[in-house]
C-alpha cells in the first residue's frame, strides 16, 4: 500500500512540516479495508473495550527503547514541564504531563482575542453557503454533533464558523478555555473510539460527530465575557482515549473542579484533561461573531502543502500547527 504522506503549516516559521504519523500503515488498512470488508471487526475495533485495551498496552507500560526514539523523534520539550523529566516514565505519565503554561504559552492581552483551546493543528470553516470557508458536512453533521435533543443549540450555530483542532499522540493533552463566559450547559454524548489520524478522516463520514464527546455551551455575552455570543466548546475522544476529565483550575493546575452548568470561565485557563492518545476539540462559534486570524486561513488554502485533508475533500486544507492560548479569531463586537 502506497501511504501519502501529510503536511501542515508550522505557524512561527510558516514552513511546510510532514507528519510523523504513528501506526499509519496499520491506521489505513482498518480504514480503507476493514471499514468495508470486515465491518464486525470494525467495529470492535474502535469500541470503547478496544480503545481502553490498546491505550493500557501502549501507555501504561515504562518506556523503553522504542518509547526513548518516540519521544525523540517527537521533539518533546521536557524543559517546559511541570514535573522533572525523570518522574515522567511512562508514555501515560507523558502524555497527561503539566506544563508551566503561563511562562511557556502566553496570552494575547486582547480582550477581544479568541485563543487556542490547545497545542494541536488546526482547519477552520463555516456552515455558511455563501462563506468562502464553506466545508459543510465534511467533518460533522452539526444536529448530530450537538444532538438531536438541542435544537435550540442547533439552530443558534446554523450559518456559523468552526475551527477543528487535532492533537496527536506527542502534544500537551490538557485543553484550555478559548473565551471567558457562564457555562449554559455541559453534556456527553456517547459514540465510537474513531482514529484521527487523517487518512481515516477522509474515510469516514462526518467523523467529528460519530465519536463519543463532551459538548459545553459558553454564553460570553456576560459581564467580564468574551462578547461573542454562544460558544460551543466539543471535546472528542478518539483512537485509545480512555476518557476526557473535566479538570478547570483558574491559578496553573491548582484545586481541578467539574466543570457544571452555571459556573463562569475564565479565558485560557485549564478545563480539562485528555486520557491518553489522539483527539480533537472542536469550537462552533454564531454567525458574524468572530473573524478568523488571517494567516491561519492564508495557512490553510496553500497549494504547496500535501496534505491529506485537501486530497480527500478536494479542495486546500491544510492545517497550521500552533500553541494554546494562541489567538486563533477576533470577537466582532455587538454594536
Amino acid at each position: 500500500m502506497t501511504l501519502i504522506r501529510h503536511q501542515y503549516v508550522e505557524r512561527e516559521t510558516g514552513e511546510a512540516r510532514t507528519e510523523l504519523l504513528r501506526s499509519d500503515r496499520a491506521v489505513n488498512v482498518l480504514y480503507s479495508f476493514a471499514i468495508e470488508k470486515a465491518p464486525t471487526m470494525f467495529r470492535a475495533l474502535t469500541s470503547a473495550r478496544m480503545s481502553r485495551l490498546l491505550g493500557l498496552v501502549s501507555y501504561d507500560l515504562p518506556i523503553g527503547p522504542s518509547g526513548k526514539r518516540f519521544l525523540r523523534e517527537c521533539g518533546i520539550d521536557f524543559s517546559e514541564c511541570v514535573e522533572p523529566p525523570e518522574h515522567l516514565d511512562t508514555r501515560r505519565k507523558v502524555f497527561e504531563r503539566q506544563i508551566r503554561y503561563w511562562e511557556y504559552r502566553p496570552m494575547p492581552d486582547n480582550p477581544n482575542a479568541i485563543v487556542s483551546p490547545a497545542d494541536s493543528r488546526v482547519i477552520l470553516g463555516s456552515l455558511g453557503e455563501t462563506s468562502l470557508l464553506f466545508i459543510k458536512d465534511k467533518f460533522f453533521d452539526l444536529d448530530e454533533l450537538l444532538g438531536i435533543d438541542k435544537p435550540h443549540f442547533i439552530s443558534a450555530f446554523q450559518e456559523g464558523d468552526f475551527a477543528i483542532f487535532r492533537l496527536t499522540p506527542d502534544k500537551y493533552h490538557y485543553n484550555h478555555t478559548p473565551v471567558s463566559g457562564t457555562v449554559l450547559d455541559i453534556y456527553e454524548i456517547p459514540g465510537r473510539y474513531h482514529s484521527c489520524n487523517p487518512g481515516a478522516v477522509v474515510h469516514v463520514v462526518t467523523p467529528c460527530s460519530k465519536n463519543k464527546r463532551v459538548v459545553t455551551i459558553i454564553d460570553t455575552d456576560v459581564e467580564n465575557g468574551t462578547g461573542v455570543g454562544l460558544v460551543a466548546m466539543i471535546e472528542i475522544v478518539a483512537l485509545m482515549i480512555g476518557d476526557i476529565v473535566q479538570a478547570y483550575s483558574e491559578t496553573n493546575y491548582e484545586n481541578p473542579c467539574s466543570v457544571a452548568q452555571g459556573m463562569f470561565l475564565k479565558k485560557g485557563v485549564p478545563k480539562s484533561l485528555y486520557r491518553p492518545g489522539s483527539s480533537t476539540d472542536l469550537l462552533l462559534f454564531q454567525k458574524g461573531r468572530i473573524v478568523f486570524a488571517e494567516d491561519l486561513i492564508t495557512n490553510m488554502r496553500r497549494s504547496d502543502v500535501q496534505s491529506r485533508f485537501s486530497i480527500g475533500f478536494d479542495t486546500p486544507l491544510a492545517e497550521t500547527d500552533l500553541k494554546v492560548r494562541s489567538l486563533i479569531a477576533t470577537a466582532v463586537r455587538q454594536q
